[in-house]
């Protein structure tokens, strides 16, 4: 095990390329994972028209909402940059966050379809500055339950090896959850589920890619 954690951690991308059964798992990555996020900004469409509950969430209730908009996105693409430059070199990590990140949004799609939540009632707009610099993004409002912000942020923490940079996707993934709590874009029930999707998430790739390297040795 610990060999397979040794190889899988120095690969680069020319070893990779070697190996068939990594360029096949690639392919197939690539063709399951694209279709999964297209359909899901279709979904999201759906989901944006539908009628959905107000909940009453007693942790909202306790202040009024502040626009945190700019922090919250600064500190999420800088976190993903950081991890980018990290992992760059490292294929075989590099494939296990997309697949881990495809079955989060393919558990947000089921979670969000079974949960139809119309927006907290003070909510203030979290509008993406990246997405509408280069376009004319329609802003969500009730893709909610459960915070992908949050969820993406935690996946950094499980991913990474490091524990100077886990500590710091750690205190960044509080952060943001706080922020979109403070700013009432989620309900309290939506940040508090992620982490536990998004660990799910984590342990199934992971469990599959051992359960495949063990079959292939």
């Amino acid at each position: 095990m610990n060999n397979n954690q040794s190889v899988i951690s120095t690969m680069d991308w020319k070893t990779f390329f070697q190996d068939k059964r990594n360029r096949t798992e690639l392919i197939i990555t690539i063709l399951i994972v694209i279709p999964i996020v297209v359909g899901f900004s279709q979904f999201l469409t759906f989901v944006e028209q539908r009628d959905g509950a107000v909940l009453i969430d007693p942790l909202l209730n306790l202040f009024n909402p502040i626009d945190l908009t700019w922090f919250t996105f600064a500190l999420i693409y800088l976190s993903l940059i950081i991890y980018l430059i990290t992992v760059i070199k490292e294929p075989k990590k590099l494939l296990i966050a997309v697949q881990t990140y495809g079955l989060i949004v393919l558990f947000r799609t089921v979670a969000m379809y079974l949960t139809p939540f119309a927006a907290p009632e003070q909510i203030l707009l979290l509008n993406d500055p990246f997405v509408q610099l280069f376009g004319e993004g329609d802003i969500l409002t009730k893709d909610l339950f459960f915070s992908g912000h949050t969820a993406t942020l935690f996946l950094l923490v499980l991913l990474t090896d490091n524990k100077i940079l886990k500590s710091v996707f750690l205190i960044a993934t509080l952060l943001v959850a706080s922020a979109v709590l403070i700013q009432h874009v989620h309900y309290s029930i939506d940040v508090f589920a992620a982490p536990f999707f998004t660990y799910a998430s984590y342990r199934i790739i992971k469990k599959l890619h051992i359960k495949i390297t063990n079959k292939s040795n």
